[in-house]
């Protein structure tokens, strides 16, 4: 094994791990020469957590797609023929992107690029900056070689983004956007080639040719970033923000909202799964200060779906019905407010820890983030094996709930507590027929 493989596998989870085995069994199935590249190798190198696996075909990705969906159960979920590039929700519900090799060619700064295949080397060359153009091949009598024709490495050491070429911001104006959301995620600084593309790009207002669909797609990735508050802050400073909303400027620039949600989401619990649709919470918070005009008038510019409206301006209602169940009198049970709130979205739970007013609120989803949800974790599958029920049927899952219901409704309570619920014995409930 190579010692990038080696690096790979232990910045991997053990789902990047498996889906990196499919892809390279469904690659030597096919015939297909596959590369991993950009983001997960400029974060494995860089030393940063691995958001995204992207593999790069030296050739057609059919063969792969098709041994894929073939062998493993993998779902296509889309398809971009332009590109050649498909996304793919693997069996383990891990979602990863497929594409050809291909190098775009651009008539006017801009414009739609003329798409043609290419191979491996040429495709890194021609991507947007240095550190996204390496790639490691998972391929036989090759597998563990790094491909970096611009020297992005090095880049990585010196902390620095550079654009692979003179023309990359001018080819594509969105990449001035990517440019900052990398900056703030990675703390880089800009080569001075590239701080000096970047500012003829803007003096001649290039920025605004960018279209809205790639505006909103961007407006998606923002809502995925770790850091919103400084992203937010450099796109202000550059006057950048105004593309997604004129109103987006100055004191309507919710920053102390999302520092505030910041907050909230450093104290979650890293043992607790609570699964959040960031892009309605993170346009709800982005746009609180502006009025129902403005904001209507963004969702318009941007070109968004009815989905997608509803996703953030229907996001504040749907809290207030979760808001009314947490605090109903007889929700008194540790087992009734785990019931209630583990098959809620997470950006519901946040939203109300943030801007929720009622103490009782914030009592019972903390009781169930810091002391019901671990609780009910501690229940194993094995804890139910004398009732020799088959794991996945109906029956397991009804005989594992009440089993977690009985624990939590019996848990000593050491803290004080909360107002409204029920005060439990520390006293153990057998369950006939489970082992304790």
């Amino acid at each position: 094994m190579s010692d990038y493989m080696f690096m790979l596998e232990s910045h991997l989870s053990n789902e990047q791990n498996d889906a990196v085995s499919v892809i390279e069994a469904a690659a030597g199935e096919a015939g297909a020469r596959v590369f991993l590249s950009g983001g997960a190798m400029r974060d494995m190198l860089g030393g940063f957590p691995i958001r995204d696996l992207d593999f790069t075909v030296d050739g057609d990705t059919g063969g792969l797609i098709k041994a894929l969906v073939a062998n493993t159960g993998a779902q296509v979920l889309w398809a971009e023929e332009n590109r050649k590039a498909t996304s793919v929700r693997l069996e383990n519900g891990l979602v990863v992107e497929i594409r050809a090799a291909h190098i775009a060619r651009y008539a006017k700064p801009g414009g739609k690029p003329q798409i043609q295949p290419a191979g491996i080397h040429e495709d890194l060359r021609g991507r947007d900056f240095t550190i996204n153009s390496i790639a490691l091949s998972l391929n036989f009598g090759s597998r563990g070689l790094l491909l970096d024709p611009t020297n992005g490495l090095a880049d990585l050491e010196r902390r620095e983004l550079r654009a692979d070429s003179n023309y990359s911001l001018y080819d594509d104006p969105s990449r001035v956007l990517r440019l900052f959301r990398l900056q703030a995620r990675l703390g880089f600084s800009l080569d001075p080639r590239t701080q000096q593309q970047y500012e003829n790009v803007r003096e001649a207002r290039l920025e605004a040719k960018i279209p809205a669909r790639v505006l909103l797609a961007e407006l998606h990735r923002m809502a995925d970033e770790p850091n919103p508050v400084q992203l937010l802050e450099l796109l202000e400073r550059e006057r950048l923000l105004t593309l997604f909303s004129p109103a987006l400027t100055g004191a309507k620039l919710n920053l102390a909202g999302f520092a505030r949600l910041e907050k909230i989401r450093q104290t979650l619990p890293y043992d607790v799964e609570l699964p959040v649709d960031n892009f309605g919470l993170f346009c709800l918070v982005l746009t609180e200060k502006l009025t129902p005009k403005e904001r209507s008038a963004m969702a318009q510019q941007l070109d968004m779906s009815t989905a997608e409206i509803d996703r953030w301006q229907k996001l504040e209602a749907r809290s207030r019905r979760l808001e009314t169940l947490l605090k109903a009198a007889n929700l008194k049970r540790a087992s009734l407010v785990y019931k209630t709130l583990r098959s809620q979205p997470g950006e519901l739970v946040l939203l109300l820890l943030l801007r929720s007013g009622q103490r009782l609120v914030h009592d019972r989803i903390k009781n169930y983030l810091f002391r019901y949800a671990p609780a009910a974790n501690e229940v194993r599958d094995r804890d139910l094996d004398d009732l020799k029920l088959n794991p996945g049927s109906p029956e397991f899952r009804r005989a594992k709930d009440e089993l977690i219901f009985s624990r939590l409704d019996a848990r000593v309570r050491k803290a004080a507590p909360v107002e409204g619920e029920e005060v439990t014995e520390a006293v153990p409930v057998p369950t006939p027929g489970l082992r304790r």
